[in-house]
């Protein structure tokens, strides 16, 4: 069955064409580069893996409830709206909800694999252009792993939120060869780490957590990518060059914000949409959630040195400043402790199985 056939809503057949403009560089510097980028070149080579092969899909996903959480977590749980819902409403809500996520993030992995290609052609220096490359590939297996997801899991896509839309476009129609950078490495990818970490972190079901897991790896490492190519060079700007970046980070922070408030299902569903947006904008779990989501971008933010007043009272306005102090260093490689960490809890499983299999033919051997 093709992927148009199980939107909730429809999207167009031809593909959506973004302009770009720009300049594809070459460089004739083949000799050095910067020994963190490569060392982060030679870290994207070495930890290439296969979506078929390290993921276990024939673990089971509850369609109504997609990553195991309880009730709780929903962020319409305690409204007069949800006490009212049937069961079969509730779970309704659920897949529809768990739909729109993952879509979410299949789409933003699509984006990231297009805007890692473009990184590749306009990007000046060959050690960032080594590492873009080990990028793209990460980027596919992504929209592979989350397609076939959604595809045999849930069995439903959302279109694209229209918040990320816009700011891909913006990022790819730039002719300046940061902006890519600043809007996918930085903005996108940090918003989507940080939000696949929650589900990761509060996740019952063991493949959602599996797969997030492994996608988080690569991740951080893109983030850090973002972080580093940019830091020299944004230390040479000029203060009008500086103030156009810090325009484009807030209002790509605002765009990112907005997008996981899940408005689309509540449109879906023909909820009361003003009045469901002020629960779930009030809900404990969002506030958390939306606290949590800027713990990636904030520091990063900080750290390339697009830290003036106008970014810092935007984040202020967010009630996400304190992220400025978090350690990405210590989140990146919390984040490889723990895909290896799921890593060796599959391999003593299989050991386990392997163990009785081989006990119990021994035992029918000895009848």
């Amino acid at each position: 069955m093709s992927s148009f056939d199980l939107y909730t809503t429809p999207v167009p057949d031809e593909t959506w064409n973004v302009p770009m403009s720009g300049a594809a560089r070459f460089t004739w510097e083949y000799d050095g580069g910067r020994d963190r980028l490569l060392n982060l070149y030679q870290k994207g080579k070495d930890k290439q893996w296969d979506a078929q092969k390290r993921i276990d899909w024939d673990q089971e996903v509850d369609p109504v409830n997609v990553a195991g959480l309880p009730e709780e977590f929903n962020p319409l749980h305690g409204s007069d709206i949800w006490d009212r819902m049937t069961q079969k409403e509730r779970d309704e809500f659920g897949r529809h909800q768990g739909s729109w996520l993952f879509s979410q993030f299949l789409h933003g992995e699509q984006g990231a694999l297009n805007v890692s290609a473009r990184i590749v052609q306009s990007v000046p220096d060959l050690d960032s252009k080594f590492y873009a490359a080990t990028q793209t590939m990460d980027e596919a297996r992504h929209v592979e792993l989350y397609t076939k997801f959604l595809h045999e899991k849930i069995g439903m896509y959302y279109p694209i939120n229209q918040d990320l839309a816009k700011l891909l476009a913006e990022s790819l129609e730039d002719s300046r060869w940061d902006l890519p950078y600043l809007g996918m490495q930085v903005l996108i990818e940090g918003l989507a780490l940080a939000a696949f970490g929650v589900y990761r972190d509060l996740s019952t079901n063991p493949l959602v957590k599996q797969l997030l897991a492994y996608v988080m790896q690569d991740e951080a490492r893109h983030v850090a990518f973002g972080r580093l190519a940019l830091k020299d060079y944004y230390a040479e700007l000029t203060e009008k060059e500086r103030a156009e970046r810090e325009e484009f980070v807030v209002e790509g922070c605002y765009l990112m914000r907005d997008r996981f408030k899940g408005r689309e299902v509540i449109e879906r569903l023909e909820l009361p949409v003003e009045r469901c947006m002020e629960y779930v904008e009030q809900s404990p779990m969002f506030t958390l959630y939306q606290s949590m989501l800027f713990s990636r971008i904030v520091p990063c933010v900080r750290d390339v040195g697009l830290w003036g007043p106008k970014v810092q009272a935007a984040y202020a306005d967010m009630g996400v400043l304190d992220n400025a102090k978090g350690d990405l260093e210590a989140l990146m490689r919390q984040d490889e402790e723990i895909a290896e960490k799921v890593d060796a809890e599959r391999y003593e499983q299989e050991v386990t199985v392997r163990r009785g299999e081989v006990e119990e033919a021994i035992a029918l051997g000895a009848e």
